[in-house]
């Protein structure tokens, strides 16, 4: 709202107040109320109807039903000031006296706070109440977040207890659904069936039918599935668990054939977020490529967009629904450029220029801003570092490292930016340093037990990991680990492959790295590391061999398939049609 405008409502305001050219009176429940009617038409249309269409021009009073004085006060006060305090204890009544009465400046209100208050104990009846007050926007919001926070509902939620079969059935059956293990969606409808068992055990075959068995390993199919009481009981299940046989056969040999995504029991559900590997160098030139990583499907698919430049030692970062591209080099110049990709509406925008050009940036997030550190200029290895808000689309210079460094990496942790390894123009670094927002001030940490450019940093189970980079003679394997609380550094298990130049990330509590260099050739091929078991292991290459890319992960995304591997529509028999109906 404009400074003019609130000086007009407040005016408007004093004399509803002091009871001056008011044209109106509203009485609820013998309650009275003095207005003008202009300002309550400007409101809703429901008072301009009233005042125009449903009674004669000189009348003034109008007494209204099917609404408390307190409502009636809220919204004759919203219309006259723009605000309205939205409460847990009114919210219900609220929003119900704005729907009836069609302020859609409160339903607003009331939308955007019980967005706020959106939690797995009461996602489920803001879906639900919105079937009732109708408000599309609200109801999607509610609904994705349901899916989004599944395994929380369906463990602790009372609500889902209380779904109908086929609002789960309908539920489950979303590739949106977000679990990491198909048998938490089988728990969950063996706890709905449990709530009221007699009632509810003849659903299990509906049930089931949506339940991606196939993503399932075997030993739980045959010892929590098929040997279940509900399941053994229903004839209607056993072709289900056939169907699911036949489809791990073929997951198992042929390894995401392209009829497993069309197959109900045995397509990969959508991620919750998505691993992006963003440009590089490769075929001995900058490239503009991304590939987006499905962590679900473990399948790459390229979502290049050709407004995108052509670059290589750049930094990227994902914040606020976009991706960030900071930095970098063409073969020709070093940039200070920063490109904005929002990934909803798929539109590339130039920001704000850092303060220095920086090819070898190494970019981080945390607070909300972006933190762009070290790099190279063209002429010097940098020690500066600066930090982006976008909120005002500006670059801040913060205090510079104790090291000039490019071509090293850096994460945050615990409020703490931490940067690591790199090259100062004569010598790989094996030194790292950490800074400190509220203070300003950078601080020497323990040294790495190795020298590493080319380095990759990364924060995971609560420790720094440095991995791979080039120690001056060889391109690295190894790995080690830094302990905030100890200030040490601890080896652990080194990657398969060695590299540098490449992308880092975590994504479904793994760490993964993405292309490089191998010493040899730049590379496509990707690996993972699971603190858990301790061990790497490959997952797909990218389909872009490259180094010098960056890699940062997308989440809460809506249109995630977009940058998923795509799934075409689920197609279904008329058979199982037929039994989903029933």
């Amino acid at each position: 709202m404009d400074e003019d405008t609130c000086i007009c409502n407040s005016v408007y305001n004093e004399l509803r107040l002091e009871q001056e050219l008011c044209d109106a009176v509203i009485i609820v429940d013998k309650t009275e109320f003095q207005a003008h009617k202009v300002i309550l038409c400007n409101c809703s249309p429901y008072f301009r109807a009233l005042f125009t269409h449903w009674s004669t021009p000189d009348c003034r009073i109008f007494e209204i039903p099917n609404v408390t004085p307190g409502m009636m006060k809220l919204i004759i006060e919203f219309a006259y000031t723009g605000f309205v305090p939205v409460t847990h204890e009114n919210i219900q009544e609220l929003f119900i006296a704005a729907d009836q009465f069609n302020v859609k400046g409160i339903v607003q209100a009331c939308s955007d706070h019980l967005e706020g208050q959106l939690a797995p104990h009461n996602c489920i009846g803001v879906w639900w109440f919105t079937d009732i007050y109708y408000n599309p926007e609200l109801k999607n919001k509610a609904s994705l977040f349901t899916l989004n926070h599944f395994e929380e509902v369906a463990a602790k939620s009372d609500e889902f207890l209380l779904l109908s079969a086929q609002e789960l059935a309908n539920l489950i059956e979303k590739d949106q659904l977000n679990v990491k293990n198909e048998k938490t969606v089988f728990e969950a409808v063996l706890r709905w069936i449990g709530h009221a068992q007699e009632d509810r055990r003849e659903h299990i075959s509906l049930l089931l039918s949506n339940v991606r068995l196939a993503l399932m390993s075997p030993d739980y199919i045959m010892d929590s599935v098929t040997d279940n009481e509900l399941v053994k009981a229903s004839k209607e299940c056993r072709p289900i668990l056939l169907k699911a046989m036949e489809a791990m056969l073929d997951l198992r040999t042929r390894r995401f054939s392209s009829n497993i995504f069309d197959n109900p029991i045995a397509r990969p559900r959508l991620p919750s977020a998505i691993l992006l590997a963003v440009a590089g160098w490769s075929g001995g030139s900058p490239t503009n490529g991304i590939e987006a990583y499905d962590v679900r499907a473990d399948r790459w698919t390229n979502v290049t967009h050709d407004e995108v430049d052509h670059r290589a030692y750049h930094g990227t970062a994902f914040l606020n629904g976009s991706l960030y591209c900071v930095g970098g080099f063409d073969s020709v110049e070093q940039f200070s450029t920063m490109y904005r990709f929002e990934l909803a509406t798929q539109t590339w925008q130039e920001v704000a220029p850092m303060h220095s050009c920086r090819c070898y940036v190494s970019i981080t997030v945390m607070d909300g801003q972006i933190y762009a550190m070290g790099g190279y200029d063209g002429h010097d290895r940098l020690e500066t570092a600066e930090r982006y808000q976008p909120s005002t689309n500006q670059w801040t210079s913060i205090a510079p490292m104790h090291d000039q460094r490019s071509d090293a990496s850096c994460t945050t942790l615990n409020g703490k930016v931490y940067i690591c390894g790199g090259f100062n123009g004569s010598e790989c670094l094996l030194t790292a340093e950490c800074y400190s927002p509220e203070t300003d001030q950078w601080t020497m940490l323990a040294p790495m037990g190795s020298r590493r450019s080319g380095i990759g940093v990364i924060a995971y189970a609560g420790h720094i990991f440095a991995v791979g980079g080039f120690n001056g003679t060889t391109r690295l394997r190894t790995a080690e680990a830094y302990n905030p609380q100890t200030d040490t550094w601890h080896a652990v298990p080194s990657m398969l492959n060695p590299r540098s130049n490449f992308g880092i990330a975590t994504i479904d509590d793994c760490l993964f790295v993405v292309g490089g260099f191998n010493g040899f050739t730049t590379t496509l091929d990707v690996e993972r590391y699971d603190v858990e078991t301790g061990e790497w292991s490959d997952v797909r290459d990218m389909e872009i061999s490259r180094s010098a890319l960056s890699c940062c992960v997308a989440s809460g995304l809506p249109n995630m398939a977009d940058y998923a591997y795509p799934r075409s529509p689920l197609q279904f028999s008329d058979d199982e049609k037929e039994e989903l109906e029933s």
